[in-house]
Formats: C-alpha cells, structure tokens, sequence
C-alpha cells in the first residue's frame, strides 16, 4: 500500500488499545477542511513507509501492541488492503480501520472475512451537504447509506463520527445524521483543530465545549443511537 504515515505507538486512536497507526495516501474527498491535505494532494511518493518497515515493527512489539490502526487518505481505495489486513491478523493483532464509507463493497468483503475488529466512518454531514462538504459534486449517498448499514449490523465493534465546525454544520445537520446512524454503537461529535494541512483556506470555526456539549444533550433526546460523546483538545 501506498503508506505515508506512521505512528509506532498510541494510545488516541484506537479506543483502550495501544496501537500503531498508518495513515494511507489517495482519497476520493476534498474536504475543505481536511487536516490531513498532504495525504489527499501529494503525488510523489517521496517520504512513502516501506511495508517491511511496519511489519518489522509490528513483529517485534506484538508481544506489547494490541493492534494497528488503518486511516488515511481513505485506506478503502488500496487493492492491496485486505492482504496487507491479512499479514496484521497473522500476527494475532487486531485492526482498527477509518473510512469514509464510499467504497461499502471492500467493507462487506472485509466484514465477511472477519478481518477488521473495529470500524471507525466519518458521516460527513446530512446527505444534502455532502457535495459541499466533501468537495465532491457527484458523491453516491446510496454508498454511504450502505457502508452505514453494513457496519451496523456486522455485530464489529464501531463508532460513526463527524468533525463539526460552524461553516458546515448546524444542529439540524446532526439530527439528521443520528437519525441515519440509528442502533449504532457510539456516534462522536469531534472537535474541528485547524492545521496548514488543510485543503480549503477558510478560516473555518470551531464549536466551543460548552456548544458541542449543548448540541450532545440536544441529539440525546432522540435516543437513536447507544451513546453520544464529543471528542476535541479541551
């Protein structure tokens, strides 16, 4: 796979589990707002991590590591992810894989070889705002809504997630997206952090704690989903 990133070790990204991390290149969305634009943008393989140097890694501190984490870019457009899922597995390591939900076709395939043990899929906003969002005009909702239901009848553990920030996001934006996620595990609210990674000049706003707390306790009234949290650098 075409890896740019890689943490050797975190405690962030995969929920009550020290992980490694990769970070995929190539994606089908241009978010404006997307913090990881080197990822999307860049071509050149230049700084690319060699698989041998993650499994060499993984191989050596399987005995201390619970699992590697998959993102991106959006790890679903590699042809090569589910054999390289499949040489995680063989070292007895779970996986974690983010994705944005447009390719459910690998995630059934994926889900059906019992090969991923946690999902983690951004809902990037209500459907009729996707274009925007995504920066993509011709976005096919019918994927999303498929992935959705996929993941949440897979019996895996998952959450569904949306970075909210005030250009993009109202609060009828996200009772729509809880009414899309329905039974669903956990859905996280997160916190927009701006980077000079972005794809889009902006400037973009954040909600503050006390906002993204307000627009929790408003979603949890519909009870349509187990559990509602927000995630930020508080």
């Amino acid at each position: 796979m075409k890896i740019m990133g890689f943490y050797k070790s975190t405690m962030l990204d995969y929920p009550d589990h020290l992980a490694s991390a990769i970070f995929t290149r190539e994606c089908n969305y241009r978010c404006p707002y997307c913090h990881n634009g080197d990822l999307v943008l860049e071509t050149s393989s230049q700084g690319d991590v060699e698989e041998s140097e993650i499994f060499e890694h993984l191989k050596k501190r399987r005995n201390l590591l619970e699992g590697l984490v998959i993102s991106g870019g959006e790890p679903t457009l590699s042809s090569h992810l589910i054999p390289f899922i499949e040489r995680v597995k063989e070292l007895g390591l779970k996986v974690k894989l983010d994705t944005n939900g447009s390719n459910p076709s690998v995630v059934e395939k994926l889900i059906e070889r019992n090969q991923v043990d946690y999902f983690a899929m951004d809902i990037k906003n209500s459907f009729e705002k996707y274009p925007e969002t995504t920066g993509v005009k011709d976005v096919d909702l019918t994927c999303i809504k498929k992935s959705i239901d996929l993941i949440i009848k897979s019996n895996v553990q998952h959450e569904f997630r949306t970075t909210i920030m005030k250009e993009f996001h109202q609060e009828r934006d996200i009772i729509e997206i809880v009414r899309y996620i329905r039974g669903a595990d956990v859905y996280y609210l997160q916190q927009f952090e701006p980077t000079d990674k972005m794809i889009g000049k902006g400037p973009y706003t954040f909600y503050s704690v006390e906002e993204m707390l307000a627009i929790k306790k408003e979603i949890e009234q519909y009870q349509y989903v187990s559990r509602i949290d927000i995630r930020g650098r508080f």
